[in-house]
């Protein structure tokens, strides 16, 4: 296989964020949580957030601006309309100290001796910025939808990343937990690397667990698609 380059989906697939706002939400709602499901809440945060975000066109608004909307909404579901806004800055402060899931670091390492790796993310570039100091995580490059413009799964979102990266899309090799992420990505000329992730949505579970079409890798976690990833380099 030739490649010259990879790309990691980064919320979900390299950020464990359920555990993150689940932290955060705990904490600053104190005796409160027992009376409030906190893995629905940062669920139903998840969602809506998704749902203002995935396919958008030149918005004039990032990520960031969609998490603070959608926690208003979340929170006023879940019953908890009263919450301050300092409390509110802390929860959706959140985002920004996730912490990788534990396996990430030591293959991002592993691999970029081979090849360079990007963040190719819908998060702001920001955010990136932030939890990439957190973990350590040396990228490449970062390349945000919000940079580009559209936000995956637009077509032009993997065209412009390749573009930027200056190889064609044939020559990337797209990493996410996300089947819509890794479709698209498919579309585009990439080629494609399904890593589960069955925590990211806490005990219930991701909504698309299992892999829904025949992608050129799919892997139980991050040590399995080092070993597949190098092993068909040197193929």
């Amino acid at each position: 296989m030739h490649l010259r380059a990879i790309a990691f989906d980064t919320g979900g697939t390299v950020l464990d964020w359920h555990a993150g706002v689940l932290r955060r939400f705990t904490s600053i709602v104190g005796p409160q949580a027992s009376e409030v499901d906190a893995h629905a809440f940062a669920n139903d945060w998840r969602r809506r957030t998704m749902a203002a975000i995935v396919g958008q066109d030149r918005p004039d608004f990032n990520m960031d601006d969609v998490h603070r909307r959608t926690l208003d909404e979340s929170l006023s579901h879940a019953g908890l309309g009263t919450m301050t806004s300092a409390q509110r800055q802390q929860l959706w402060r959140a985002w920004h100290e996730l912490d990788a899931w534990p396996d990430f670091p030591p293959a991002m390492v592993a691999l970029r001796r081979a090849l360079p790796v990007v963040s190719f993310t819908m998060l702001p570039t920001s955010l990136v910025i932030d939890v990439s100091r957190r973990n350590k995580l040396e990228w490449d490059a970062i390349i945000s939808c919000e940079m580009i413009g559209v936000y995956k799964p637009h077509l032009e979102a993997y065209t412009t990343a390749a573009r930027w990266l200056a190889v064609t899309p044939s020559e990337i090799l797209m990493v996410a937990c996300h089947n819509f992420d890794l479709n698209a990505a498919h579309a585009a000329g990439f080629k494609t690397a399904f890593v589960r992730r069955p925590d990211e949505w806490g005990p219930a579970g991701p909504p698309d667990p299992l892999p829904n079409m025949a992608y050129d890798f799919v892997e139980d976690g991050f040590e399995g698609l080092v070993r597949s990833v190098l092993g068909a380099l040197d193929a």
